[in-house]
């Protein structure tokens, strides 16, 4: 499987809990159907990416999942934390969180209560 952002070559990477898959290049990381609520424990095992690195990736908001070929992702916006975006597969429920999001993701904090208060609505 490659990345659906920079299209290298995913790694798996396995837990106690289940196996993801991680970007070689950009670091970015990919869950089949619920994976991601399996793997919090292990976030900072997953997620090794650098943050500003995925903040740039983020910018790229048009992507095909990387199971469905061909089937456009939809981007989501967590409403606990709605400065998280990530990338959701409509047909396999497969999500791709860039570098430093999953972390982000699991880890809710009173700083989050307070950027959710500001949010701004996202185009």
């Amino acid at each position: 499987m490659n990345c659906p952002k920079c299209q290298h070559a995913m790694e798996k990477v396995p837990t106690h809990e289940a196996v993801a898959d991680r970007c070689t290049h950009c670091k970015g990381i990919w869950f089949d159907l619920l994976e991601h609520e399996d793997m919090r424990a292990s976030a900072r095992v997953v997620d090794t990416g650098d943050a500003a690195l995925g903040r740039e990736y983020n910018a790229i908001d048009r992507i095909q999942c990387p199971i469905c070929v061909g089937t456009p992702m939809l981007r989501m916006v967590d409403p606990q934390q709605p400065h998280i975006w990530f990338e959701s597969c409509p047909t396999c429920y497969g999500r791709f969180y860039d570098a430093g999001e999953y972390r982000d993701f699991v880890e809710l904090t009173l700083a989050d209560l307070f950027r959710r208060l500001r949010a701004v609505e996202r185009p």
